[in-house]
């Protein structure tokens, strides 16, 4: 499995954190105002959920799922300003990486969202898998 090559990078490289997903557990909403990730399932099967609310963008207010690891290795790019959530489609977990565009900053604040508020108009009692 290949992850992220240095040829294919887009934006400076600033940290690789990783993070346990578990069934049932939604992960997000997160917006990252200038942040670029590159998420990658590394074991276990996650499902992804892009939410673009940038005005200005040919896909705003548009929704993106991504199912993938296992049965769908890929390299998810998520730009600045997408709000992004997921969560394990597989018992006990799924394992993620996130090759993010800046090292971890405490003083640059990022906007959390609840997945249960409605202000992203997301069903996360779908069971599409």
């Amino acid at each position: 499995m290949h992850g992220l090559r240095a040829d294919a990078m887009t934006h400076p490289f600033g940290e690789v954190y990783f993070k346990k997903l578990y069934p049932g557990i939604i992960n997000g909403w997160h917006v990252h105002e200038t942040l670029m990730l590159n998420y990658i399932c590394l074991s276990g099967m996650m499902k992804l959920v892009l939410y673009d609310n940038r005005e200005h963008s040919p896909t705003y207010r548009q929704f993106q799922e991504v199912y993938f690891g296992d049965d769908n290795y890929c390299l998810i790019h998520i730009p600045p300003g997408v709000a992004n959530a997921s969560k394990s489609m597989t018992a006990p977990h799924a394992l993620f990486c996130n090759v993010a565009s800046e090292p971890h900053d405490p003083s640059i604040k990022y906007r959390r969202i609840s997945p249960h508020s409605g202000e992203i108009p997301y069903d996360w009692a779908r069971k599409d898998f």
